[in-house]
């Protein structure tokens, strides 16, 4: 056993050390009421969505899920974790992924093999059925949970999403999400642009034919091209909106980021019964899973 007390012991447990130091590019249109961001995941959605001996078709979904939270995590304001949580009546019937401020990602999805097996045509409104969609910011404790929640709505991830701003921010967004299986393992990544406030500063004399213009920019970019290691995030952004006078920030990074330890997993035992803690226990040993990383916790009873 070791030395350390169960509800001491926060070392780390054995995953992936892995971080992307240009994970985010956040951007601007100089002079046009237009910002965006770049999030490619590279190796690290490998490494995350590997941790599960998922079928494809649920790792494909995961690691967009992966790539929104990332993206949209970037373009806030907060010190905690942003989480993006589907539950659906079809085959997935939960998948939730979270990030935080600092940019560390983690994530899993629950289905149904049976469902899943009956499914003809695969797509993220098959895989999920009928739900809902919340996004939640949650900065600890001491203080109050932002959420907003939305009706499932389209046939992808990112149909999903981009409902979720139409109908409860009203900023007009635009979104690509992907994410494939390659010569190099698994990768997932996204671009959001999204209108933002007129303003005087402003150089164009029409703000919404700038605005066209970027969503017609934007949407030549290719999964391959998005998904592609060796193609630098600031090349993408200058193939697409070279014309607009671009202008990247400094980039952000990605980590491996499951928050599991002995000392939490302990901390929600002690909540239980002593009746409760016999029940769970097999052979006077207790295990418990973490979800995310999907190891397993042994705590003698």
């Amino acid at each position: 056993m070791a030395s350390t007390p169960d509800f001491l012991d926060h070392d780390r447990p054995s995953v992936p050390d892995l971080v992307v130091p240009r994970g985010v590019t956040s951007f601007y249109l100089h002079g046009r009421p237009v910002r965006g961001r770049l999030v490619r995941l590279g190796p690290l959605a490998d490494a995350l969505l590997d941790r599960h001996p998922n079928p494809d078709p649920i790792k494909t979904l995961t690691g967009e899920a992966l790539a929104l939270a990332a993206v949209l995590a970037a373009g806030m304001k907060f010190h905690g974790s942003f989480s993006v949580q589907v539950k659906g009546d079809g085959p997935v019937t939960l998948l939730i992924v979270d990030c935080t401020d600092n940019g560390a990602l983690r994530g899993y999805a629950k289905y149904d093999p049976e469902k899943l097996a009956a499914v003809e045509s695969v797509t993220a409104a098959s895989l999920l059925g009928k739900g809902y969609m919340a996004f939640t910011v949650d900065q600890g404790p001491d203080s109050e949970r932002y959420q907003g929640l939305v009706g499932i709505e389209g046939e992808t991830l990112t149909d999903m999403a981009v409902h979720y701003f139409a109908t409860s921010e009203q900023i007009p967004t635009y979104l690509h999400l992907a994410c494939e299986h390659g010569a190099h393992g698994w990768r997932a990544g996204a671009l959001i642009i999204q209108r933002i406030g007129e303003r005087t500063e402003y150089q164009v004399e029409d703000p919404e034919e700038a605005w066209r213009t970027a969503l017609a920019l934007a949407a030549t970019l290719s999964d391959d091209e998005l998904l592609d290691d060796s193609i630098l995030p600031d090349h993408i952004l200058y193939r697409l909106f070279h014309g607009e006078e671009v202008r990247a920030e400094r980039p952000r990074a990605l980590a491996y980021g499951c928050r599991c330890s002995r000392a939490h997993l302990s901390g929600i035992l002690a909540g239980f019964g002593d009746d409760e803690l016999t029940e769970m226990a097999e052979a006077g040993v207790i295990t418990m899973t973490c979800e995310f990383c999907n190891l397993d916790f042994h705590f003698e009873r």
